[in-house]
C-alpha cells in the first residue's frame, strides 16, 4: 500500500508517505517557500515525498487530507447561528471563502494535485479522515505499544477539542470528546494572545516565559483563582467549560474581549514588543499551572477507560513538553509516547496512517524497543554536490574533510571554545524542534552563551531558554530523570550534583536579574526554575550528531551541548545549504559546518546580500 497524507489550508501545511505501513518520508511546507506556518497548499513537500519515495502519483493507492471540511462547515454554520446576532462580521469574512474553496475542497485538492503529475481518480482514492483521528493514528501507529490509551489535545478539529482513544490490535475506538467552543488548547491560546505573543505561534513563548512568575507571590493563587471563577469550569475528568462571555473566538475576529479580559486582571493586553513585566509572567505561570493540572486530569481519565499502561499523546497542546513532563512525573502511566510533529504537520503522517490500518486492514507490525519515526530524520537530505554549488554562488571560502570523525573533534573543540556553531547534518527533522540535523550549537557550560544566543544570534527575547542535547547514557548524570526523550518534548529538572545555590530574595528579583543569575554548572540550558527541555541522542538514529557530543565529551567531561533551531525568529527552519550559508552570515554565528563541510565566519567574503530578515521575515 502506497499512501500519501496532507494537511493543509489552516497552519502547518505538510505531506507525508507510508508504503506498507513504513514511514518513507515526510516535510513541512514553510521549509520550502520559507513562509514560517505556510498554510498553502503544500506542493513541495508532495514532491520531495514522491520523489524520494520512488513514486509517482499513479503509483498511490490512496491520497488522504487530515480533516472532514464538510463537518468543520457544519460547526461553523451551528455556531454562527447559536451566538446570532453576534458574530456576523466574522461571518461575512469567513463564509465566503468557504464557499468559494473551502466546500469544494475535493475539486481543489485534484486540481492542486494535477499540477504535480497524473493519476486515475477510480483507482487512487481521495480520503477525509476526522482531525482528531489523524492526530490519534499519528501518535499511536509508530508507538512502540499494542495496547495504549490515546489522548489528542489542540484548539479545535471539526467539532472535538479533545478526544481520548484506545488503541489496541491495530485500531483505534474514539471513546470520549469534548467539543467545541470548549477547548484547553484555545484557552491557553487566549492567554498567549492576551501576553503579547501570536496565536498558534507564540504558545511555545508562554510555556517558557511561566517559570518567571514568582511561585510565592499572592498574584499566582489569584489570577488562578479569577480564571476558575470567571473563565473556566473543570471537571473531575478533566474537561473544561469555557464562558463565551470573555472570549470572541467563537464569532469574532479576535481570540479574547480585551475590554473584559483587562478588568477581570488589571491589567492592559500587552502588545507584541512591549516590555515583560512581573505581572505578565505571573499570569503566564497561573494558567500553565492549570494546564498541567487539567492534562494530568484528562490522562487519569484515559487510564479509568482504557486500563492501559501506556499513553500516545497528539494535537497542539502536547507540544507543551513542561505539561508532558508533569504528566510522565505522575506515574499515571508507565510509558508515554509523543508524536514529535504533534501539530497539524503531524495530522498529515497520522491520516495516512489511519486510513493504512483502518479503511484498508493492514496488519501492523510493531518495534517494541523504539518507535517507528526514525527519530523523526524525515525530511530532505543534503549531498556534497548541493555544498559545493552553494559555495561557487557565495564564493564562500570552506575546509573540506575527508574523515568525518576528525571534523566532529574540531567541531567539539570550536564549541567548546564558546564559538556559536551552525550544524546542518542529513535528513531534516519533521515537526516543529530541531534535533541536530539542522542546529545551532553552543558550550552549555557558558554563563553568556544563552544571552549571546537570544540576541546576537536568534534576535529573539532574552528569557527565551535553550535546550540541551544529551548522550543518551549521559542523561540521568545532569537531569533529574533517568528515561530517553529523543524529540525534545519532555521537561525535567537538572540533577541537584549540578545545581547552584540561589541567593536570598531571588523569587522576588525582576526578569533580567533572575535571567543571568548562575544556577547551575550548565547555565545555558538551565532555566530559571532548575528545569531544562531534555533531547536525548542516539547513535542508531544520528550517529553523526552522536559522534560530535562524544567528541564534546572527551574535552570537557560532558556529554551535552546547547541546542536551538537553526534560523533566525520569524524564520522557518534552514533546510538546505543555501538556507543554511544565509542565515550564518546575517548573524553573529562563528561556524558552519555542513556534511563534511567547515566554514569559518573571519575566512568568509563580505556579505553582498541586500536583503535583511528583518524584513523578509514577519517575526513570530
Amino acid at each position: 500500500m502506497n499512501i500519501l497524507g496532507i494537511s493543509a489550508f489552516y497552519h502547518d501545511s505538510a505531506a507525508s508517505i507510508i508504503q506498507d505501513g513504513k514511514i518513507i518520508a515526510a516535510a513541512q511546507e514553510e521549509r520550502f517557500t520559507r513562509k514560517k506556518h505556510d498554510p498553502g497548499f503544500p506542493t513541495n513537500a508532495i514532491k520531495f515525498c514522491l520523489e524520494y519515495s520512488g513514486l509517482e502519483l499513479k503509483d498511490l493507492d490512496a491520497i488522504v487530507f487530515y480533516d472532514k471540511p464538510l463537518l468543520k462547515f457544519e460547526r461553523l454554520l451551528e455556531t454562527y447561528y447559536a451566538f446570532a446576532p453576534k458574530g456576523l462580521r466574522s461571518f461575512i469574512t469567513s463564509i465566503p471563502v468557504w464557499i468559494k474553496e473551502k466546500m469544494f475542497l475535493k475539486r481543489l485538492i485534484h486540481e492542486e494535485l494535477e499540477q504535480i503529475g497524473t493519476y486515475d481518480k477510480k483507482k487512487t482514492k481521495l480520503l477525509f479522515p476526522e482531525h482528531h483521528l489523524s492526530h490519534a493514528a499519528s501518535a499511536y501507529y509508530p508507538s512502540p505499544y499494542e495496547d495504549s490509551a490515546i489522548l489528542t489535545v489542540d484548539g479545535v478539529g471539526e467539532w472535538a477539542t479533545v478526544s481520548i482513544c484506545h488503541g489496541q490490535k491495530g485500531q483505534i475506538k474514539i471513546l470520549k470528546e469534548m467539543r467545541f467552543p470548549h477547548s484547553l488548547g484555545l484557552l491557553y491560546s487566549a492567554f498567549t494572545y492576551f501576553l503579547g505573543f501570536r496565536v498558534n505561534s507564540g504558545e511555545y513563548k508562554l510555556m517558557g516565559l511561566a517559570p518567571y512568575g514568582n511561585p510565592l507571590s499572592p498574584d499566582i493563587k489569584k489570577y488562578v483563582d479569577i480564571i476558575k471563577k470567571d473563565l473556566i469550569s473543570v471537571k473531575e475528568d478533566g474537561s473544561v467549560w469555557l464562558n463565551q462571555d470573555f472570549f470572541d473566538y467563537a464569532t469574532g475576529l479576535k481570540m479574547v474581549n480585551e475590554s473584559k479580559w483587562e478588568a477581570l486582571f488589571g491589567f492592559k493586553t500587552r502588545k507584541p514588543e512591549d516590555e515583560l513585566e512581573q505581572h505578565h509572567c505571573n499570569l503566564g505561570l497561573a494558567i500553565q499551572q492549570i494546564t498541567e493540572d487539567v492534562v494530568v486530569l484528562m490522562a487519569q481519565e484515559a487510564k479509568r477507560l482504557t486500563g492501559s499502561e501506556n499513553i500516545c499523546l497528539a494535537g497542539g497542546v502536547a507540544l507543551n513538553c513542561v505539561s508532558n513532563g508533569k504528566l510522565q512525573k505522575s506515574g499515571v502511566f508507565k510509558n508515554v509516547f509523543i508524536q514529535p510533529a504533534a501539530g497539524d504537520a503531524g495530522g498529515a503522517l497520522g491520516a495516512a496512517l489511519a486510513v493504512n490500518y483502518i479503511y484498508f486492514k493492514q496488519e501492523r507490525v510493531i518495534d517494541y524497543e523504539m518507535d517507528a519515526m526514525k527519530g523523526s530524520y524525515l525530511g530532505p537530505t543534503i549531498s556534497d554536490l548541493e555544498v559545493e554549488l552553494m559555495s561557487k554562488k557565495y564564493k564562500a571560502n570552506y575546509q573540506y574533510f575527508e574523515n568525518f570523525d576528525e571534523l566532529a573533534a574540531e567541531t567539539a573543540k570550536l564549541i567548546s571554545q564558546e564559538n556559536v556553531i551552525g550544524w546542518v547534518q542529513g535528513k531534516m527533522e519533521f515537526g516543529p524542534r530541531a534535533l541536530g540535523a539542522r542546529s545551532i550549537l553552543g558550550d552549555p557550560r557558558s554563563p553568556e552563551m544563552q544571552k549571546k544566543l537570544n540576541l546576537k544570534i536568534k534576535y529573539r527575547e532574552s528569557f527565551r531558554p535553550f535546550a540541551p542535547s544529551v548522550l543518551a547514557e549521559d542523561v540521568s548524570k545532569f537531569f533529574d530523570y533517568d528515561g530517553v526523550s529523543p524529540y525534545m518534548l519532555l521537561v525535567h529538572p537538572v540533577a541537584d550534583a549540578i545545581k547552584k545555590t540561589l541567593p536570598e530574595g531571588y523569587d522576588d528579583m525582576n526578569l533580567r536579574d533572575k535571567l543571568y543569575h548562575l544556577r547551575s554548572d550548565l547555565p545555558s540550558i538551565t532555566h530559571i526554575d532548575f528545569s531544562a527541555r531534555i533531547q536525548t541522542v542516539h547513535s542508531d538514529t544520528n550517529p553523526r550528531y552522536y559522534k560530535m557530543i562524544e567528541e564534546f565529551k572527551k574535552l570537557t567531561g560532558m556529554g551535552v551541548v546547547v541546542n536551538t533551531s537553526f534560523n533566525v525568529r520569524g524564520e522557518p527552519i534552514v533546510m538546505t545549504p543555501n538556507d543554511a550559508y544565509r542565515c550564518f552570515m546575517r548573524t553573529e554565528m562563528d561556524y558552519l559546518v555542513v556534511g563534511n563541510f567547515l566554514f569559518s565566519k573571519k575566512d568568509q567574503p563580505e556579505w553582498q546580500g541586500t536583503d535583511n530578515w528583518k524584513e523578509e521575515f514577519v517575526l513570530d
